[in-house]
């Protein structure tokens, strides 16, 4: 099993929710939280303080790891879970021997089955974001606490003002006759994207109408939407550019004229998937718009209430469609930053592009059905 020993602190600062579960950083926030002591995601201790990641292999690793695909789910158990920077010891699903490896980490787990089946769960998935992490478990029978579904902190920083402009109506709605100011406003959005009950969303519940465990399934539905809305928001920009550096990237090293043209097809093809998943997207999110409009503007509390209870096909949807596209645009602004030219040899940018093809054309495990 490989040791990790480069620094696990510069990965949670740069962490992505879509790329990382920070599972270690979770277990600090709620070690005397007992609702996510009773129902953790792994029944091992070591493991529910783990970092998850998915990873794009390397082509020393592609041989070693039974994926179809060159993005694999790593878990990495840090040495010291307060001080990351310590590293920690390491391995893929699906790797050789992975099983022995995950009995290692994980010491005298009562339930190292279930512990194996919430590995494969995630790694079925294109993305870690809590969202689709959270009604994937559900799908799967998995009773995990709503702790393990945060946004992280750097998403929820860059999120507020963005769900501040779009819950303006609905808080005027909501709190009819009381002075709202931008501070309030500011900290009720803080009270929504939060992962905990909060008393000064009252005035939203009532207005929604919904009570105990409908409250809890409409405002984390909710929260969903604003949150791929705001990915979407945020990502489109530089999924221009990569439609547009699709088309430029040139081949480098020995010719191969047969892989060249090969290339050529591939990239026509990705841009029409990439725009096609574009505006898939672009189209449930308009189904929550449409229903919020109706809220606001013609006040029917009851059908966005059942909208969103009625939600959660629609949110692994869009965290379904929302990963491909930021694992597109995240890795493209990677290997092909503005510093270095637009260029790569051509067995490199073939699998680059087989890899983007496979994840738009559905080529990835399957989720498990409802």
């Amino acid at each position: 099993m490989a040791e990790t020993f480069r620094s696990m602190r510069a990965l949670e600062r740069t962490a992505s929710t879509s790329r990382v579960l920070n599972l270690a950083a979770l277990a600090v926030k709620h070690a005397e939280n007992p609702e996510h002591q009773a129902r953790p995601l792994f029944k091992s201790a070591a493991l529910n303080a783990s970092v998850i990641l998915k990873h794009r292999l390397r082509a020393n690793e592609i041989a070693t790891v039974s994926t179809p695909n060159r993005t694999a789910t790593k878990l990495i158990v840090p040495f010291e879970r307060s001080n990351l920077s310590l590293g920690g010891r390491s391995f893929f699903v699906g790797d050789r021997g992975w099983m022995e490896c995950l009995r290692e980490v994980a010491g005298d787990a009562a339930d190292l089955g279930r512990d194996a089946q919430v590995l494969e769960a995630l790694d079925e998935l294109p993305s870690l974001d809590p969202f689709l992490l959270r009604e994937h478990m559900k799908r799967r029978g998995f009773d995990v606490s709503e702790t393990h579904f945060e946004i992280s902190v750097n998403d929820l920083a860059m999120m507020q003002k963005f769900v501040g402009g779009e819950l303006g109506k609905l808080i005027d709605l909501a709190y009819k006759g009381r002075t709202v100011n931008e501070a309030n406003t500011g900290r009720l959005v803080e009270a929504l994207l939060s992962s905990r009950n909060d008393e000064r969303l009252e005035p939203l519940r009532l207005t929604l109408r919904l009570e105990g465990d409908s409250y809890r399934e409409g405002i984390f539905a909710w929260k969903g939407f604003l949150y791929y809305k705001w990915v979407l928001n945020s990502m489109w920009p530089q999924m221009r550019e990569v439609l547009i550096e699709l088309l430029k990237v040139k081949t480098v090293g020995p010719r191969d004229f047969e892989n060249e043209s090969l290339i050529r097809a591939m990239k026509v093809r990705l841009q029409e998937k990439i725009e096609r998943q574009v505006r898939s997207i672009a189209n449930y999110l308009r189904n929550y718009d449409e229903m919020f409009a109706e809220l606001t503007c013609g006040g029917d509390v009851t059908a966005f209430r059942d909208f969103l209870l009625k939600s959660p096909d629609l949110l692994v949807k869009l965290g379904e469609g929302a990963g491909m596209i930021c694992h597109i645009a995240s890795f493209w602004q990677h290997r092909f930053p503005k510093s270095k030219r637009l260029e790569a040899q051509v067995g490199e940018l073939l699998d680059i592009l087989q890899d983007f093809e496979a994840g738009l054309s559905g080529d990835a495990p399957a989720l498990a059905a409802a």
